[in-house]
């Protein structure tokens, strides 16, 4: 056991660590078992999926080394989240620009030439921005019927009955293909076709003429950008580094991607941007015409998620990560080891859901009663704390998503834990026919995975007693893990064991009907302690 003094300093490190930010504490090396860093630092377009707590921002921080010839700009969209569009993206170019500006001397020599381009760029960004907003959503409201009016980025109140009616009808057949054929109305965050089109049309509508003067002022700057890399001798590459896209709202998301895009196109410039997978829209289509950039097309993607599809490599990358900050307070691999009894560590895993944040943030709190000289970490200390770490995933939910769609992914939430806590299970089936088929649900399974309500454990699975194939989902431990009640009724599957996919194949399927009856019965308003309740 290390050290009373040394596990202090653990503590230290984690906490400064749990949130990199490039003015905190000097981040730990990225592990990369992908390749991802090496891709990072390439001279390409990129864009890093992972859910939050994954480690974009630390892959970031580690792929912006510097040199003679490649130099690096950050970016965090939170900063821009709040801003009118199209103005979010002036202010987001005018950010780029002056930064190069601060670091015109380092990076470009002092060069007249170099500070009149610069002035020149930011001028213009300038005067653009203080050009009124011209508002013309005739076009559009003309062919919705006003019924733009009432569009919210959430399912509507009438959300049972439209689900009832349109999942029931087509269960038995599957034959429509995607929400407009089924007649649904309702949408979850703007990822479904029809009112995501309408939301981005009514964006652009409402700012044509900005929109447009920025599409005009766009050669100008490249223009201006190529005589830039002409007046420098050093610098071959500018890499800009574009954190938390997913911030920024959707229906104006593929237009900044369009631009950004489009500004680095046949330019040493390359972005790279983080963000949630399914809280961005990078690519859309306005008026028959591609909008933003596409993926293996106009950019290569990184995928830095943890998931339990393969289990022990997670639980390797994770234990690699807690080993990285062992060492920086002096404490071997095998003695930080030593701080778990049993399943201790393994359940702190599953407790975190494979997310690295999540990971450090439940063995702080794991790690105080140790500290105090209890015995180690085990199994139940774990399980008592996983209900916190559930209650900062539902803050994290709130604080990230739009206020209209809280309601249905609280709700979803629900009905996904009624079910498990009603068929005693952790693992479970969604039919991959549901998923293709039907917009809504598709877009709420994969929004409560961004969030890390429910996790991964494998795709194209089938089932001993039902055809068709199949995605399988872990409901979070901290959903049911703080029930007294549910004590040796759950069944967990281990997914350690060499059987636990053949075990998936028996396990309870979340079929359009139960979604269905769960959705109907599920409070109109859902509360915390609707989320942390007895199964009724």
């Amino acid at each position: 056991m290390p050290p009373i003094d040394k596990l202090k300093k653990l503590r230290t490190v984690i906490t400064e660590n749990l949130r990199v930010q490039q003015s905190g504490a000097k981040a730990i090396p990225y592990i990369d078992v992908t390749n991802a860093l090496d891709d990072a630092q390439a001279r390409q377009n990129h864009v890093i999926f992972g859910r939050r707590g994954c480690g974009k921002t630390l892959l970031l921080q580690n792929a912006a080394f510097e040199d003679d010839n490649r130099k690096t700009i950050y970016l965090n969209c939170e900063d821009f989240k709040n801003h009118s569009f199209p103005n979010v993206l002036i202010e987001f170019l005018d950010a780029v620009f002056a930064e190069m500006e601060r670091h015109l001397t380092g990076w470009f020599g002092r060069k007249k030439r170099s500070r009149d381009l610069i002035k020149g760029i930011r001028n213009s960004l300038a005067k653009l921005r203080r050009a009124d907003d011209e508002r013309t959503e005739k076009i559009v409201e003309k062919a919705s019927g006003g019924a733009l009016n009432k569009v919210k980025a959430g399912f509507s109140n009438e959300m049972s009955q439209q689900i009832s009616g349109t999942i029931g009808r087509k269960e038995a057949s599957f034959e429509a293909t995607g929400s407009e054929k089924q007649g649904t109305k309702f949408s979850l965050s703007g990822e479904f076709s029809r009112e995501r089109a309408q939301a981005i049309e009514r964006a652009y509508e409402r700012s044509d003429s900005k929109i447009r003067n920025l599409n005009i002022l766009l050669p100008h700057l490249k223009g201006q950008l190529r005589d830039f890399f002409a007046a420098s001798s050093n610098i071959k590459a500018l890499f800009i580094q574009i954190d938390d896209f997913y911030h920024l709202q959707r229906d104006q998301q593929p237009f900044i991607m369009d631009y950004i895009h489009r500004l680095c196109k046949d330019l040493p410039l390359y972005f790279k941007v983080a963000t949630l997978r399914h809280a961005s829209v990078l690519y859309a289509e306005r008026a028959g015409q591609p909008i933003g950039a596409q993926e293996r097309h106009d950019y290569q993607p990184i995928n830095v998620d943890f998931t339990f599809q393969d289990f022990k490599k997670t639980e390797k990358q994770v234990a690699d990560i807690f080993h990285e900050f062992a060492k920086l307070a002096q404490i071997t691999a095998g003695d930080f080891d030593q701080l778990f009894k049993g399943d201790g560590f393994r359940r702190l895993i599953l407790a975190g859901g494979g997310v690295p944040r999540d990971c450090l943030s439940l063995f702080l709190e794991a790690l105080q009663p140790v500290m105090s000289g209890s015995s180690k970490i085990g199994k139940d200390d774990v399980r008592l704390l996983s209900f916190s770490n559930f209650e900062r995933k539902i803050e994290d939910l709130k604080r990230d998503s739009k206020t209209e769609e809280q309601g249905v992914l609280l709700k979803g939430i629900y009905v996904i834990r009624q079910f498990c806590l009603v068929s005693k299970t952790s693992v479970f089936f969604v039919p991959d026919r549901l998923l293709q088929e039907l917009e809504p649900a598709r877009g709420l399974i994969f929004r409560l995975l961004d969030y890390r309500i429910i996790h991964s454990v494998g795709t194209a699975f089938t089932h001993k007693s039902h055809s068709g194939s199949y995605q399988g989902f872990m409901i979070d431990i901290g959903c049911y893990a703080h029930l007294r009640k549910l004590e040796g009724k759950m069944n967990e599957i281990d997914l350690t064991h060499k059987e636990a996919k053949e075990q998936m194949r028996s396990v309870p399927i979340l079929s359009s009907d139960l979604l269905v009856k769960l959705w109907d019965s599920a409070p109109s308003e859902v509360t915390k302690e609707a989320l942390i309740s007895e199964v009724e």
